[in-house]
């Protein structure tokens, strides 16, 4: 009789239980990321159709994203992508384990590699970009 009643037990958790402690909001807030990288990988393949079908449908497209609501969930999709990125880029050692010559490379200096492709790949991009 007291299993079935321990199972009937349900404390009262508050909705913002996780501002309790830093570590929880860190968690909690990039598991909230995620929603805005699917958003971010929505908007760039609604872009590319937009280009795909034509300048009419471009220059359509182009006049929505001129909306000051989506300007302003793009800059916080931007900031919630970087967050992202950098928590899972700062998480890599924890998952991986990279192997050179046998010895295990550090993780600091896995994570500093990644943070230097990261570098190097959008200097690259602002290059094509800017030319």
């Amino acid at each position: 009789m007291t299993d079935f009643l321990a199972r009937l037990y349900k404390p009262k958790v508050p909705l913002l239980w996780w501002l309790s402690k830093p570590s929880y909001t860190a968690f909690v807030l990039r598991e909230l990321s995620s929603l805005f990288v699917a958003w971010f990988v929505a908007y760039l393949l609604l872009l590319a159709l937009a280009v795909g079908a034509g300048e009419a449908e471009y220059r359509r497209f182009l006049d929505l994203s001129a909306n000051p609501f989506l300007i302003a969930l793009n800059v916080v999709s931007f900031a919630f992508v970087l967050y992202h990125a950098v928590t899972f880029i700062n998480l890599t050692p924890q998952a991986m384990v990279v192997r050179l010559r046998g010895r295990r490379v550090p993780g600091p200096l896995l994570t500093a590699s990644i943070y230097v492709a990261w570098l190097v790949v959008s200097a690259f991009l602002a290059w094509l970009v800017v030319g």
